[in-house]
């Protein structure tokens, strides 16, 4: 498997430094309010990643972590006049709902900053002793930037260009511009925690260090986040620790890209900031998360509703496929006829493929167009009454079911029953289109009883009303079935 490593900046062979045991810790949300599609985008990939990594067989030590005390924290706190630590736990509780939903599927350990202040403590005064950090007299410790050589490695920035837009803000003790704080001296009404430099709490960089070395041995295998985490965040993780132990933090660097809205910087100041909850009020979790996963995951994701939307009708075909495929596994009676050769060395072929694709950088758009030809090879033998009907298309059929359950629970769709879901699936796209299926439904029992009475003028009317809803019906040897037009 390669992996893209941002501080080599180019894809290389990833193997894990202990046997069968990967190490990952991948950066947790700041707990201060809902969920918004960039950490939704960011929560898929590494959970496709960490799907993956057990699906070739490795023992993955997977840790996420959740920063429950920051300024943004405390500034809801204040806002809304609770305690920080009340204003983390509700929204750490409202992230698992959302995750739940996205089928985002929990890390080994989930570790929260406050309940790591001894451990963070013990790395300011190791930085301390040698030389790296130093605190001040109001109780801040600030890190050395210039102390640490290899500072800008991971971002590829250097020092005469973070210099040049660097200032000591009033008020602020700091040695050097482009030092940053391990430890914060605590202000009136904030919470607090002793330390050696006075009541205080930790810098946000440091947490990540501290809860890495207790979880995992360094350096770890892989460190992930977004894209946006790269700096300073993660700079900041490499000079804290590398400082701290002498060895390498992590060996993989691996970054997801920036979510766009309408080709715009997602941003409140101009209208465009969807939440995860924004979203799942219109679409269903599962198109959400296949959308994610159209996109190579390095690569900016624009979205909008109408993508979304594209989004839906890959899912709905990719349903529609398994559903026919478990209709024709219903039947009873197969005929001992030939089946193609090729047609199953084809599937064979998607299989390998779709591994390839996820071996080259997990490429979830890559592996997604190898689903679709398994689709439309589902299609071409249910179009075929021999094939279909013959033994050797029922065990093709069960082939393909396989590789779907396979391919399902690597990226995390399309592992519900298909016949229920595509209905589910109908009845939120009514909901957007303001149909009310039990409206439909009466109207559909109401075409059947004159159809039977032979009133096809009623008939027709029914018909022709049900359209002027967008209600295309569909009158099958099993009854009329209805979806949106």
């Amino acid at each position: 498997m390669r992996l893209y490593n941002t501080l080599h900046r180019k894809k290389e062979e990833f193997t894990p430094q202990h046997d069968n045991l990967v190490n990952m810790y991948v950066c947790g949300i700041t707990a201060y309010d809902l969920c918004h599609i960039g950490h939704a985008r960011s929560s898929v990939v590494f959970d496709v990643l960490f799907r993956y990594l057990k699906h070739k067989g490795y023992e993955v030590n997977f840790i996420r972590n959740f920063t429950d005390i920051d300024d943004k924290i405390i500034k809801r706190a204040a806002e809304v006049g609770k305690e920080a630590s009340a204003i983390a736990e509700q929204f750490i509780g409202e992230f698992y709902v959302d995750m739940d939903r996205l089928a985002i599927q929990r890390p080994s350990v989930e570790p929260k900053c406050t309940a790591h202040i001894p451990e963070m403590l013990k790395l300011t005064q190791e930085l301390i002793d040698k030389g790296y950090a130093y605190p001040t007299p109001s109780g801040d410790v600030y890190f050395k930037v210039r102390a640490f050589e290899g500072y800008g490695k991971l971002s590829g920035r250097n020092i005469d260009e973070l210099e040049s837009g660097a200032r000591i803000e009033p008020g602020e003790e700091k040695q050097d511009p482009l030092d940053f704080a391990l430890w914060k001296g605590a202000k009136p009404g904030e919470p607090f925690w002793e330390s050696p430099w006075g009541k205080g709490r930790p810098g946000w960089h440091l947490e990540c260090s501290a809860m890495s070395e207790k979880y995992a041995a360094l350096p770890l295998d892989i460190h992930g986040g977004g894209q946006d985490l790269s700096f300073p965040h993660h700079e900041n993780e490499i000079a804290q620790s590398e400082a701290a132990t002498g060895k390498p933090f992590a060996n993989f660097w691996v970054h997801n890209g920036f979510v766009q809205i309408n080709s715009e910087k997602m941003s409140k100041s101009l209208g465009n900031f969807f939440t995860i909850r924004d979203i799942l009020d219109k679409f269903l979790p599962e198109t959400l998360r296949y959308f994610l996963l159209t996109m190579h995951y390095r690569s900016p994701l624009d979205f909008s509703f109408d993508a979304l939307e594209e989004a839906e009708k890959g899912v709905r075909r990719i349903y529609a496929a398994l559903a026919q495929v478990d209709a024709e596994l219903a039947k009873t009676a197969w005929k001992k006829s030939p089946f193609p050769e090729e047609i199953d060395a084809e599937l064979a072929t998607l299989a390998t493929s779709f591994a390839e694709a996820m071996e080259d950088d997990l490429n979830t758009a890559g592996a997604l167009g190898h689903v679709f030809s398994a689709v439309r090879l589902a299609g071409r033998v249910c179009e075929d009454k021999n094939l279909r009907k013959s033994e050797g298309g029922r065990e093709f059929f069960l082939r393909l079911k396989a590789a779907f359950k396979e391919w399902g629970a690597i990226l995390g769709i399309f592992e519900h029953e298909p016949a229920a879901f595509l209905v589910e699936l109908r009845n939120n796209r009514a909901a957007r289109a303001g149909i009310d299926p039990a409206r439909v439904q009466e109207l559909l029992d109401a075409r059947q009883a004159a159809r039977k009475d032979k009133d096809f003028a009623r008939s027709d009317a029914i018909r022709d009303e049900l359209l002027a809803m967008r209600v295309e019906v569909n009158d099958t040897p099993q009854g009329a079935t209805w979806d949106v037009a």
